[in-house]
């Protein structure tokens, strides 16, 4: 058995280097829709068609009870090759935006069997101190999420077909490191069978429904910000030109400072309740979605990136703090597969909020269109309210 101080590093390397998948076409989408003639409102459709993906993936996944029922590394390995594959189709010189919208398609349906899965493989290897595991494993996506825009703004004077092939590589090396280093853990129990009725019978526990459903808030608000960072920069850029913005490297920034607060929210659940530290988050959050009007009425930019900078800590700072309730209060045969459900429902999620301010930035410029966000973390809040989820690590 591999040391266990090697495998949490290995897992977070693999997760970082798989989900710079998920971004990968936001972070070259002007030049995607320079080369191919897309409309401005492909950044929604773009970065919805990804979360569609994921959502049929993790539905899939979770039916078939695919990461409770095999290994779950080699499943992280296989998902990452084709995810990678999928990804470098992009630089396909014959694509329309159907094609490009069917590739990104298959990049997030195989990013389901990444993102759950590598919350799983660590869920089996850390039953104490799993949120401070989940912690740095969700920073990974979030860097790993937020690394296109680095890549770009560092490869500027290179083709932008540059960012996709090193993002399918790297994906392909995380998967390989994560089946070679990675073996089954000792607290996983797999399951022998298929388990159709587990999509409903995770949720007939009490502390499983809140902790889901505080989750589903967060969704709300969280990929819709994510994909929106840039159009916030470009809308303040605009209304104040002397604010010189370099829009790739402040979107890193903002999305990949995210990273810093899972750690640290997950090493203070090993200190405080962590359905507190998921509360205090989420209503730091929905209270940013709230003054969002207010911030780009401010003329300095200093001012304005730093809330940004806040902004993109506290929406990110729950997330795995909720996995980890979800984890800990499912069936453990299920754990898997409960975390692949709420995945998958959460991403749903994502599509409607992301659709909604696309729509929503088409019809009007009012910069109140964001506050549209706090409605998830509202009533997140109030399931955590509701319902007693209280776990001290």
């Amino acid at each position: 058995m591999k040391s266990s101080q090697l495998i949490l590093p290995v897992i977070i390397i693999s997760q970082f280097f798989c989900t710079s998948l998920w971004f990968a076409g936001n972070g070259v989408m002007y030049d995607l829709m320079q080369n191919f003639g897309l409309k401005e409102n492909a950044l929604g459709h773009l970065t919805s068609v990804v979360q569609f993906g994921f959502i049929l993936g993790t539905l899939i996944f979770a039916i078939l009870s695919i990461a409770d029922r095999y290994s779950p590394s080699k499943v992280f390995l296989y998902c990452a090759l084709l995810g990678s594959v999928f990804n470098l189709a992009i630089i396909w010189e014959g694509n329309s935006l159907g094609s490009i919208l069917t590739f990104r398609f298959f990049t997030g349906f195989f990013l389901a069997g990444i993102y759950p899965v590598g919350m799983k493989i660590a869920s089996d290897y850390y039953e104490k101190g799993l949120g401070k595991s989940l912690g740095f494993l969700v920073g990974a996506l979030v860097v790993g999420t937020a690394f296109p825009h680095l890549l770009k703004e560092m490869t500027d004077e290179f083709s932008w077909r540059f960012v996709l092939i090193v993002t399918s590589s790297l994906a392909a090396v995380g998967g390989l490191l994560m089946v070679s280093l990675v073996p089954d853990g000792p607290y996983r129990k797999p399951s022998q069978q298929v388990q159709l009725s587990a999509f409903f019978s995770v949720f007939q526990k009490s502390k499983f429904r809140a902790a889901a459903f505080g989750y589903f808030g967060h969704m709300w608000e969280l990929y819709a910000f994510w994909a929106f960072v840039p159009i916030m920069l470009q809308i303040y850029n605009k209304a104040y030109p002397e604010a010189v913005f370099n829009i790739p490297l402040l979107s890193f920034m903002i999305i990949g400072i995210g990273g810093l607060a899972c750690v640290l929210a997950g090493y203070l659940a090993q200190v405080l309740d962590t359905k507190r530290i998921a509360f205090i988050a989420l209503f730091l959050s929905c209270l940013c979605c709230l003054i969002s009007p207010l911030m780009f009425s401010f003329e300095s930019g200093i001012v304005f990136i730093s809330f940004l900078l806040f902004w993109g800590m506290v929406v990110i700072a729950d997330s795995p703090l909720f996995s980890t309730l979800v984890a800990q209060n499912a069936p453990i045969e299920l754990k898997g597969t409960a975390l692949t459900i709420v995945n998958c429902i959460g991403f749903a999620i994502t599509i409607i909020s992301i659709q909604l301010l696309n729509e929503l930035r088409v019809i009007t410029d009012s910069k109140t269109i964001f506050m549209i966000l706090a409605l998830g973390p509202m009533l997140g809040l109030i399931a955590l309210t509701k319902k007693a989820v209280s776990v001290k690590e």
